[in-house]
């Protein structure tokens, strides 16, 4: 099995002068989840090469076993810092797709032509779709084979709000993951703020917080094996 995993290349947190990027266990876990039973993993990034780590996933307090086991892997470690870009990839050569989160995708993947048209290669192949914390934002422009938004009528989740008002970002995010979802038709659900909680339907596989990585990536798991 083959799968894609893309991240983003955005590193400005809006207008703050503070950095973000991609959230190193909504990465890591899945990875792990994933390279463990066999799955062979590329990583893809907008601009290739090294995409950056939000500084905040660094923190001690975010900390867990995949990201202490990432720390001691330098394997992975240079194989995140030669990212493909995500122009030279094509759908037909994966069976799945997995975005990890971060704030960086809003800005950048949110409205990437390249990744809005490969999500939508993947989904018209029915091909597994999936998404944790931020990352389900870039399927804001992501539009279904009968031109109706990707997420309408589709049992969706996310970063919640009371997730975003718990770390001060309301303000800054280019748009709030639940209100976009539920405008576009979307029926976004979630857990308790920071718990895990996971939705599937059909092809599409969405998580809510980075608390949600390793448990996206295990329906994701068990979705390609039932194939």
């Amino acid at each position: 099995m083959k799968v894609l995993i893309v991240l983003t290349s955005h590193s400005e947190l809006g207008n703050t002068g503070e950095k973000t990027g991609f959230w190193i266990e909504e990465f890591v876990a899945p990875y792990y989840v994933m390279a463990d039973a066999g799955v062979e993993l590329t990583i893809a990034s907008p601009k290739g090469g090294q995409p950056p780590i939000d500084p905040k996933s660094e923190d001690p307090s975010a900390q867990t076993a995949s990201t202490k086991r990432f720390d001691q892997d330098e394997d992975l470690k240079n194989k995140l810092a030669h990212t493909v870009k995500l122009a030279d990839v094509n759908e037909k050569d994966f069976d799945a797709v997995f975005y990890p989160g971060g704030h960086g995708p809003l800005w950048d993947l949110a409205n990437d032509e390249k990744s809005i048209s490969l999500i939508e290669d993947f989904n018209k192949a029915e091909k597994f779709i999936a998404f944790v914390c931020h990352a389900p934002g870039v399927l804001i422009k992501v539009k279904a084979q009968n031109g109706d938004p990707l997420v309408k009528g589709k049992n969706v989740t996310g970063f919640s709000n009371s997730e975003e008002e718990a770390v001060q970002l309301t303000k800054v995010v280019p748009f709030l993951l639940e209100d976009e979802f539920k405008k576009l038709g979307g029926n976004y659900s979630k857990g308790p703020d920071w718990g895990s909680y996971v939705k599937m339907d059909g092809n599409l596989i969405t998580g809510q917080n980075p608390g949600s990585s390793e448990e996206a990536a295990k329906v994701l798991l068990k979705a390609l094996e039932g194939k």
